[in-house]
């Protein structure tokens, strides 16, 4: 009869086999070639796509001026090159400068001692009735606790990403602010370096040359990886992944 636990085992052994297996295939038949390049796409129409729904003021109507060349919306009196309208582009200068050190040390000590007992006339009655030779009454149970624990964390980290990436504006807010979303791919040998970039930007942020920094953009997600070789020589193999999940120690 096999247990939970080892069918469990079993079972999680034979799906990453199968997933080796499948993804084993696929790296077969591309030996000797580089990574191939996702084709480009609508980001609107890949799977979990959903458009950003934010808390928006009171929608304020546009007044027009006659006989006026003052154009409504404009934010000069010249055309404005930036981007302000759904399909527009511009470029964002990502620039990440973390660091950050911690050590902190915790150290926590309990002891405890009680004792229970009878004396007296109870306690010589306890003595001779029931308790055997050699045994008193006045320390019937004693129970003794110590308890210690130690613990030491440290963190020192120090990221530095300086780069630029052009993005698509996806969708304006009813408030005039600008969704957007960038993707660039880098392929060089047989290593591909991915960066993502998307948020919310404000129009008055964006800069005349149709910049805008990475620190002015709201709800941010930056994200640069690779895939490769190199890569994926870095990363354990699926069984390892699988027993890391699965084992409790």
């Amino acid at each position: 009869m096999i247990s939970n636990t080892k069918f469990a085992l079993l079972a999680s052994a034979a799906l990453a086999a199968a997933v080796g297996g499948c993804g084993t295939a696929d790296r077969l038949s591309q030996i000797g070639q580089p990574p191939a390049l996702n084709a480009i796409q609508d980001p609107t129409t890949t799977a979990g796509y959903r458009p950003v729904q934010m808390p928006m003021p009171e929608p304020q109507q546009a007044h027009y001026n006659p006989n006026s060349l003052w154009r409504s919306g404009n934010r000069a009196f010249f055309e404005d090159q930036r981007a302000k309208q759904v399909g527009d582009i511009l470029t964002v200068i990502v620039t990440i400068k973390d660091k950050a050190q911690f050590d902190n040390t915790t150290e926590r000590s309990r002891s405890d001692s009680s004792a229970t007992g009878a004396g007296g006339a109870l306690g010589n009655a306890i003595d001779t009735i029931f308790l055997p030779a050699g045994s008193s009454a006045s320390d019937i149970a004693s129970v003794d606790s110590t308890s210690d624990f130690t613990g030491k964390g440290k963190v020192d980290r120090e990221e530095t990403l300086e780069t630029a990436v052009a993005a698509v504006v996806l969708q304006v807010l009813p408030n005039g602010n600008l969704v957007i979303e960038g993707r660039q791919e880098v392929r060089v040998n047989f290593e591909v370096r991915e960066l993502v970039v998307a948020g919310i930007v404000r129009p008055e942020d964006i800069t005349s040359e149709n910049t805008i920094a990475s620190e002015k953009i709201a709800e941010a997600r930056i994200g640069y990886g690779g895939r490769g070789q190199i890569t994926d020589v870095q990363q354990p193999r699926y069984g390892s992944q699988v027993m890391d999940v699965l084992l409790p120690f």
